[in-house]
């Protein structure tokens, strides 16, 4: 008894020397036994998170070459040791039971896997692409030079590293494959139209970190604190010094919680909302305007010819109806042809060539017919924006005293008119007196004192307008004088590990690295013809040809000479646009026969996902490289379709090949992150059995294709043959060194010394850079991403850990953050400024003097502030001393866009292509009416607002993201840990909308479009409320989207719901806001599933032509009401 007594915590505390509790007292000899995981590991390897692209830092702790523990780096200035649920759960990611680890293949018409070794699956890859190549080449489309396939297709990128994308993109480019994308293009393709046309460069404006020195932050298309939980903390950090936190979505979340006002939104309005204080700052003289005259172009004069939606109810002018495409000609400045970088820009490629030339022509010359011309100018051209700016030597007129009519600043005021308090009510459903807390928020935190900042994430990107939401923003930023300062800025919040890295390495159809448009295909055009069509005369993009062809000298080394036009024929053309979306139509078609998916999912992660798949089905071969049998790798034999019928797995005959992949411990390289840091992690142990690195298997494919093709006397492999591939290996599986690869990217001179600056390129083939935005990540033969000096021996700008492009800096167009004459704004912001007194080299001859500051001026480093150029002054020479947005042929920030956008250059409010409203600004034009539409038996949309049958889906879905999952699922439903935490798909209703439907909290409800129908559970909230639109109440639906039929939890994927309705610049589906009806009871199995959806575009009246026009539609059908839709039996439980 008196041993039982004695061991007694409590007993313990009272007779021994821990009174209180907190130590040998309370230790039982259990908990005295145990240790760390982490005591006994051999050593410690730096790493990255690889789930999303806050960054966080990483360390894993590896015993006898095994993995036992990650755990958060406390070094890193991003994380600060922090993790979030996946971030903790990395290591079941990494040795989790779920991982594959030997090469699966499925024959045609197979009914199982099959093993396969190895060497074998390689060789009988790059059987299938030397093959596929052969038999699809195209030398000419239309009498016009394209030098490719269309018959292989990649996709995929976004969660692998630099180097792996860059390998990805330089091997298939050489292939002369241009369909190829990755996840960017799905989910933040519109943030590089929207960014780079106002700015310049299309990355985010600032780092997460700084927002800690906002006054006020907006977040808006964001569910910061729950998808980038860790970026967060520098939200809360801003809050703790006084910051004024609003929080603008329709669901109220954690981020809610934690803000100091949530305004609940009707998903799909936002450019209404953001114009609606884009007037209230013009008409209330809120605009800081000493920054806005300087360093916007608010006093530019625009031609004669421009009309505004204003004067032509609801459209810009030089709209092609027939064609559903503007000529953006109208839109230019006075007396000026603007240069163009995207969508347009290739229409207007020959006039601008001929002009370069000498001559004059008309900009139709091309050799191409008019249905040639239109499917360029669909194409959305290249996302290189910012090379924009008066192409003509002279500068276009300017009214300092904003008074003239056609100025820049009263087009705004005309266009921003009607977008009053009441109409963003009316729109939006947001009361007048939240929406004015909000105006007042950020006018009276926005100025010389004070910046605020935006955070939005693809509840912005993922429109038919995504672009506009996002130059919306931009504008109003602008207007606030919040670019380029601490505190202010507009971060673009990504969601993949290395997102980032893949636009701008990139794997897109429509780029090459850093931005650099692909070539389209003209007659006649040769090195000089592209860059004079492409390239300003002014600012940083006049450099472009040194850009060019030092990446043509990383792609084809010795053999691209000035007298073969450094191989610039090598390259494959564009004649449209060949995004994924295309791709799965070219799949349908049978034209696309090859399909790489590289760590991507869509057979549950992209739009319409039953498309997705039978696009699949309509494959040759596949090759998927995961870490599990994900959905995309087995829908032949456990899908969707071969439940309902559609599909039989012995009839399918498409070729699969599952290459099992290393994970992020195995392999070491670089992610970017979307602060735009390089952060290099270092591989910890070797990859098991048939696991190999992405950039193992590209670069071996290649190895292997190259070989195949070494004797070949045909022209169409000559590029393949010329591709440099000769990276070092290293280890006993091969693995190409990715450092070696990361220089290649960084660039060297002549005589092999790595470049510190893209400054230092040229552009008669000296120097070789694989990404000119990146130079400098190898300066003096150093990985500086691989920099880890702690965030406590730094200040908060961090310059040390990592690297950013470019150039290492942190806040882009910081040249801002002072006044023209150089002075800081304010001490109080003061973070780049001018010192007279530092020694210089030339700077304009008006003294010594250098730029300084917490970060690398993004600016010349000697300009003076009052360099005026000379008239004939090129390249970054004619750049003024107060322009800092250098990128921009004019230097400055973009209000209006004259050139660079299709849809037009002001963002106007459309409804969504899916919307229960009409368009209660202009009501003949509903949607935008250059919207990319493909119309297809499978891809039908909903009437609209008024339109007959629009009650039949009465309701607004939108979609989200949750703390616990990762975007398709691939990478967290396999995981116990966080299936456990969230272990079935769900959807959000109010009370409200439960009373309506009759639908139960836990209970399954099917929710139902005119793609697919999906049951969910029923989760009835107050988190989400009805609104009140043209006067009456609307319900919204919210549903995650990690899930499908696969892994450790299961359900179904919210994407089958979604049409490919997209934005014309980006070539992003709309998935954030469309229209659905929701339903009591579990969907229908079987054939009875696609009957209950064809029962459905019945009632509401649905053809092929429903929801196509530009017009308001009178006759789309005489479907029923939304109460009376779906109130028969037929597919409850």
């Amino acid at each position: 008894m008196r041993g039982v007594l004695r061991s007694w915590p409590v007993y313990r505390q009272l007779t021994g020397r821990d009174p209180l509790g907190r130590g040998a007292a309370v230790t039982s000899p259990a908990t005295a036994r145990l240790r760390p995981r982490t005591e006994t590991a051999d050593r410690v390897v730096p790493s990255v998170c690889p789930y999303c692209a806050v960054g966080c830092g990483q360390r894993v702790y590896v015993k006898d070459d095994e993995v036992v523990q990650i755990e958060g780096d406390p070094d890193s200035p991003v994380s600060r040791g922090r993790l979030c649920p996946k971030g903790s759960a990395t290591l079941q990611l990494t040795t989790g039971s779920a991982r594959r680890h030997q090469v699966l293949y499925r024959r045609p018409y197979g009914t199982d896997w099959e093993p396969l070794d190895l060497e074998t699956a390689m060789d009988m890859v790059a059987d299938r692409v030397v093959e596929t190549r052969r038999r699809t080449w195209e030398w000419e489309s239309d009498g016009l030079r394209t030098a490719r396939t269309l018959g292989i297709a990649s996709l995929g990128g976004a969660t692998l590293d630099n180097e792996e994308n860059y390998l990805i993109k330089k091997l298939l480019t050489g292939l002369g494959v241009v369909q190829v994308e990755n996840q960017a293009r799905v989910c933040h393709s519109s943030t590089v139209a929207g960014l780079g046309t106002s700015f310049g460069r299309g990355g985010a404006t600032t780092f997460m970190q700084d927002q800690q020195h906002s006054d006020c932050i907006v977040i808006q298309g964001s569910n910061y604190a729950e998808a980038h939980p860790v970026g967060f903390q520098w939200v809360m950090e801003a809050k703790a010094r006084g910051a004024y936190v609003i929080h603008v979505d329709p669901r109220f979340t954690r981020t809610s919680a934690l803000a100091d006002l949530h305004v609940p939104i009707r998903a799909g309005t936002d450019i209404a909302f953001l114009g609606g204080i884009i007037r209230h700052v013009l008409a209330e003289g809120k605009d800081f305007r000493e920054y806005v005259l300087a360093y916007t172009n608010a006093a530019t004069l625009v031609g004669e010819d421009f009309r505004d939606t204003e004067d032509l109810a609801g459209v810009f002018s030089g709209l092609d109806e027939e064609g559903h495409h503007y000529d953006p000609v109208s839109w230019q400045y006075a007396g000026t042809d603007v240069q163009a970088s995207a969508g347009e820009r290739d229409a207007r490629y020959e006039r601008r060539v001929e002009e370069a030339e000498g001559g004059g022509g008309d900009g139709d010359g091309d050799g191409a017919d008019t249905g040639t011309r239109r499917r360029l100018r669909a194409s959305g051209g290249s996302e290189a924006h910012g090379a924009g700016g008066p192409q003509e030597k002279a500068a276009p007129p300017r009214d300092e005293t904003l008074r003239h009519p056609r100025c820049v600043y009263q087009i705004l005021k005309r266009h921003y008119a009607r977008y009053t308090p009441e109409a963003v009510e009316r729109i939006c459903g947001v009361p007048q007196d939240a929406f004015r807390r909000v105006c007042d928020a950020l006018t009276s935190n926005s100025g010389r004192e004070r910046t605020s900042s935006f955070a939005y994430a693809v509840g912005w990107t993922q429109h038919s307008v995504g672009a506009q939401y996002i130059r919306a923003a931009c504008v109003l930023q602008l207007l606030l004088g919040n670019i380029g300062r601490p505190g202010g800025g507009i971060q673009a919040l990504r969601g993949h590990a290395s997102i980032q890295g893949s636009s701008d390495i990139p794997t897109l159809f429509n780029l090459l690295p850093g931005y650099l448009p692909m070539p389209h295909a003209h007659a006649h055009e040769n090195l000089d013809r592209f860059v004079a069509g492409s390239r300003t005369d002014k600012g940083y993009w006049g450099e472009m040809r040194a850009y060019f062809v030092s990446l043509l000298k990383s792609y084809y080394g010795d053999a691209a000479t000035p007298a073969n036009d450094f191989c610039f024929d090598h390259l494959p053309r564009l004649t449209g646009s060949h995004s994924t979306y295309e791709t799965v139509m070219a799949q349908l078609d049978g034209d696309c026969q090859g399909y790489f998916l590289m760590g991507e999912n869509p057979a549950v992660g992209s739009a319409n996902t039953r498309l997705q798949r039978l696009g699949m089905a309509a494959l040759k071969w596949l090759v998927v490289r995961d870490f599990s049998l994900i959905e995309s790798a087995t829908w032949w034999r456990d899908g969707p379709e071969i439940e309902s019928g559609e599909l039989r797995t012995e009839d399918v005959g498409t070729e699969v090949f599952f290459f099992p992949a290393a994970a992020h411990t195995e392999k070491s390289g670089s992610f970017t992150n979307t602060n735009r840091w390089l952060q290099w992690h270092h591989a910890a142990v070797e990859p098991d059995g048939d696991a190999r690195s992405d950039l193992w298997f590209t670069y071996h494919l290649g190895r292997r294709i190259k070989e195949r093709l070494a004797a070949s006397e045909d022209p169409m492999d000559r590029a393949v043959q010329d591709l440099t591939w000769d990276y070092p290996e290293e280890g006993p599986l091969r693995e190409p060194v990715a450092s070696a690869v990361l220089a290649e990217i960084n660039g060297h001179g002549p005589d092999g010394t790595p470049l510190s600056s893209y400054t230092q390129l040229r552009d008669d083939g000296s120097t070789r850079c694989g990404c000119w935005i990146y130079c400098g990540v190898y300066a003096d033969g150093v990985n500086q991403a691989a920099r880890r000096k702690p965030h406590t021996e730094q200040d908060w700008v961090a310059a040390e850990w990592a690297w950013a492009w470019p150039a290492n800096r942190r806040i882009l167009y910081n040249r801002a953050s002072a006044a023209p004459d150089g002075t800081p704004w304010s001490a109080r912001k003061a973070y780049v400024w001018w010192r007279p007194d530092e020694p210089a080299e030339a700077n304009g001859g008006t003294g010594a003097g250098r730029w300084t500051g917490h970060d690398v001026p993004d600016f010349v480093p000697d300009r003076h502030p009052r360099y005026v150029p000379p008239d004939d002054a090129t390249g970054p020479d004619a750049l003024r001393g107060d322009d800092p947005f250098i990128m921009q042929a004019d230097g400055k920030g973009w209000l209006y866009t004259p050139a660079g956008l299709v849809d037009g250059p002001l963002p106007t409010h459309y409804e969504p292509q899916d919307s229960p409203f009409p368009n209660a600004l202009y009501p003949d034009r509903p949607r935008s009416p250059v919207r990319q539409l493909l119309p297809r038996e499978g891809n039908r949309y909903h009437p609209s607002g008024d339109e007959p049958g629009a009650g039949v889906y009465p309701y607004v879905v939108t979609t989200h993201r949750l703390t616990e999952h990762f975007t398709a699922g691939g990478m967290s439903r396999w995981s116990p840990y966080l299936g456990e935490l969230q272990p079935e798909f769900f959807c959000e209703v109010s009370p409200a909308l439960a009373a309506e439907r009759g639908l139960r909290h836990a209970d399954w409800a099917t929710v139902v479009t005119a793609r697919n129908a999906v049951e969910a559970r029923v989760v009835v909230t107050e988190r989400i409320v009805p609104l009140t639109v043209h006067g009456r109440t609307v319900h919204q639906i919210g549903l995650p989207f990690h899930w499908g039929p696969n892994g450790v939890v299961t359900g179904d994927a919210a994407n089958e719901l979604v049409a490919m309705a997209l934005d014309p610049n980006a070539h992003i589906q709309e998935d954030k806001a469309l229209t659905a009806d929701i339903r009591p009871g579990r969907r229908p199995r079987g054939p009875d599933l696609r009957r209950m959806v064809a029962d459905y575009r019945r009632r509401a009246g649905i053809t092929e032509t429903t929801g196509t026009g530009t017009r308001a539609e009178t006759g789309a059908g005489t479907g029923t009401t939304g109460e009376a839709a779906g109130t028969t039996t037929e597919g409850r439980a």
